[in-house]
C-alpha cells in the first residue's frame, strides 16, 4: 500500500465516498439489477480480487484462521451477506433520503453496542463531535428543513435499513474479534466466502422468481465498480481503519456519507448545492475534528 494511504482517517474518508456511490448506484440500477443478484455479483468480483492476495498466506494461517471460525463466520454474515443485502432490498421501495437518513444513525448505533457489550465509553469531548456531526448528516438530508423530517414517512424499505444499520454496528464492533494474526487479505477471503455462500441460495431464490440482470454496459460497469471500490477496496481499508482508531471514531465517517452524495450529486446529476448543504457540511466535518482531537 502506497505511504500516503496510511493514514486510517484517509482510508475512512475514502470508504464514504466509495460507499456513497455505491448507494448511489443501487438505487439507480435497480430496474435492472435486481437486489440480490446486485450483493451476489458485488462480492464474487471482489472474491476473485482478493483471493491471489490471500492464498499465499492460506497455508501458513490456516491454524489462526481455522480457530477463530467463529468470529470469521459472524462477520462474514454481517458485513458481507447481511448489510449491503440488506441496503440494497431498502432501495426498492424506500427514497433515497430516507435511506441516507437512517444510514446516519450507524456511529450511534455503534458507539451503543461498544459502551453496552465493551464497556467503550467517549470522551466528553468526543461525543460532543458525534452529536455535531449527526446534525450535519441531518441538516444536508432535511434540507435545512425541520419539516422535512417531521414528515419522513417509514415503509418496509425503511425497515430494511434500519436492519442494515443494525447490522454494520454489530459488524464494526465485532472487528475486535477477528482472528490474530491472520493477514487482512486472508481475513476478508474468509469473510467474503462465507458471505456468498449465504447469498447463493438467496441469489437462486430471486432467479427462480423471474427477477433477473438485465445485461447491457451499464448494469455490467455498475457491477463492476460495486465490486472493485465499495466492495474490495472499501472493505480493506474500512477495517485497515478501524484497525487504527477504534470502532467509534471509524463508525462517525459514515456522516460523510450525505456529504458526498451531495457532491456526486453535483458532478453526475448537475444539481446546485444550497446553503443548508454547506452549513451540513462544516457541521460534520466540525464533529470529525472534535472527536479525533485528544484531551
Amino acid at each position: 500500500m502506497p505511504k500516503f494511504l496510511t493514514n486510517p482517517y484517509l482510508l475512512l474518508t475514502l470508504t464514504a465516498l466509495f460507499w456513497s456511490g455505491n448507494m448511489v448506484l443501487g438505487r439507480g440500477i435497480r430496474a435492472d439489477v435486481p437486489p440480490l443478484a446486485l450483493a451476489f455479483w458485488r462480492w464474487a468480483i471482489a472474491f476473485l480480487l482478493v483471493l491471489p492476495l490471500a492464498l499465499p498466506h492460506f497455508k501458513a494461517q490456516w491454524p489462526l484462521l481455522k480457530k477463530g471460525w467463529r468470529p470469521v463466520l459472524l462477520l462474514g454474515l454481517l458485513g458481507v451477506g447481511g448489510y449491503n443485502t440488506f441496503a440494497y432490498l431498502a432501495l426498492q421501495t424506500t427514497t433515497a433520503t430516507n435511506a441516507v437518513l437512517l444510514n446516519s444513525f450507524i456511529p450511534v448505533a455503534t458507539i451503543a453496542i461498544s459502551w453496552a457489550f465493551l464497556g467503550k465509553r467517549l470522551t466528553p469531548l468526543a461525543a460532543t463531535g458525534v452529536v455535531v456531526s449527526l446534525l450535519g448528516a441531518l441538516a444536508i438530508v432535511a434540507r435545512g428543513e425541520l419539516g422535512v423530517l417531521l414528515h419522513l414517512n417509514l415503509n418496509i424499505g425503511d425497515l430494511w435499513m434500519l436492519g442494515a444499520v443494525a447490522v454494520w454496528a454489530i459488524y464494526t464492533v465485532g472487528l475486535a474479534w477477528r482472528p490474530a494474526g491472520v493477514h487482512p487479505m486472508l481475513a476478508l477471503a474468509a469473510f467474503t466466502l462465507v458471505g456468498l455462500a449465504a447469498l447463493f441460495p438467496a441469489y437462486l431464490w430471486e432467479m427462480a422468481q423471474g427477477r433477473t440482470i438485465n445485461v447491457h454496459a451499464g448494469s455490467l460497469l455498475s457491477l463492476a465498480y460495486v465490486g472493485i471500490f465499495p466492495s474490495f477496496v472499501g472493505y480493506i481499508f474500512y477495517n485497515r481503519g478501524v484497525a487504527e482508531v477504534g470502532a467509534n471514531k471509524a463508525s462517525l465517517f459514515i456522516h460523510l456519507m450525505p456529504v458526498f452524495g451531495t457532491l456526486l450529486s453535483v458532478v453526475f446529476l448537475g444539481e446546485i448545492p444550497h446553503p443548508y448543504h454547506y452549513a451540513g457540511i462544516a457541521l460534520i466535518f466540525a464533529g470529525i475534528w472534535l472527536t479525533m482531537k485528544k484531551g
